[in-house]
């Protein structure tokens, strides 16, 4: 038989998760980044439908400035740089989603099993944590590309995407493995995983049915801010030429090019910076309204009117 507990017990979580969206929508800046982020994805999906190839050069049109043919004009050797930028985000883009994942895969564990069982195994863990958050980060990240690109092997390819994903997600899941640790210390204590425990709940069903499910709101917070972390440590790696290598494009080797001919050409830098500045600030823009969502004083707020 249904009782009146076991309903509100069912209920509130959908409530709380309603209760989310509403404060997400209300932040008009999140919504606004969400639009443009999405609007930004999309339109990189679909660059196969310019009519230009994005590698093949016409040296009759070389450097032409922005026209109705050439909506962001033409680079030195005659190719479209709105073709070229489109191509180039499905390139940072990608490099931003899968270092994520990664850091998430790496980060996520070590944080939940250090904030669960505590004691020797937390204080090994946070020792390595420690010892990757002390390392020169972007210096390393150079050092391992370089590495990497030499590796004969088919997956570690000059310029492969998973290549410097991997790079950037080795040196990027330390921030995940501290959060998930501190809210896992926090909620580990509280009556309802005692109760778990009291039935017989194993501890992986308690890790990952009770307790991450309740503090997946900072992990979400962060990865959309590390995602513009990402996509900004791919794009300085391109930079600097150890990242995505020409002809393949990507934002910032877009921009690398570009340097030689920034004087007399402007267009051949403002146009790729202005997508990374526009994709980093709606990122942030969501992760603010994230942060904001998942306020866990507001959700108590919310658990108390149903208390």
């Amino acid at each position: 038989m249904t009782t009146l507990a076991s309903i509100e017990t069912t209920s509130q979580p959908t409530d709380l998760a309603q209760n989310v969206w509403k404060r997400f929508t209300k932040h008009r800046g999140a919504i606004a980044g969400a639009i443009i982020f999405g609007m930004l994805v999309v339109i990189c999906i679909v660059a196969s439908i310019s009519p230009y190839d994005p590698e093949a050069s016409d040296l009759s049109v070389e450097f032409q400035p922005p026209s109705s043919s050439h909506w962001f004009g033409t680079d030195a050797l005659g190719r479209d740089l709105f073709t070229r930028i489109l191509y180039g985000g499905r390139i940072s883009l990608a490099v931003g989603g899968i270092a994520v994942a990664l850091s998430l895969l790496i980060g996520v564990p070590i944080g939940a099993l250090a904030g669960y069982y505590g004691g020797r195994i937390d204080s090994i863990l946070m020792r390595i944590t420690d010892a990757f958050l002390s390392l020169p980060s972007f210096l390393v990240l150079i050092l391992l590309a370089a590495i990497l690109r030499e590796v004969e092997l088919p997956i570690f390819q000059r310029n492969s995407v998973l290549t410097i994903s991997l790079v950037i997600g080795i040196l990027s899941w330390m921030t995940f493995a501290r959060l998930v640790r501190a809210a896992f210390l926090t909620l580990r204590e509280l009556d309802y995983v005692s109760a778990a425990r009291a039935l017989g709940s194993t501890d992986r069903r308690i890790i990952l049915g009770h307790i991450l499910p309740n503090g997946i709101g900072v992990v979400i917070v962060e990865a959309t801010l590390q995602l513009g972390y990402a996509i900004i440590q791919e794009s300085g790696l391109s930079f600097l030429g150890f990242g995505i290598q020409q002809p393949t494009p990507s934002w910032g080797n877009l921009i690398s090019t570009a340097q030689d001919h920034f004087i007399k050409y402007p267009w051949l830098a403002i146009f790729p910076g202005l997508m990374i500045f526009i994709t980093i600030i709606s990122v942030n823009y969501i992760g603010d309204g994230l942060r904001d969502a998942f306020d866990p004083y507001k959700v108590l707020e919310t658990v108390g009117e149903y208390t």
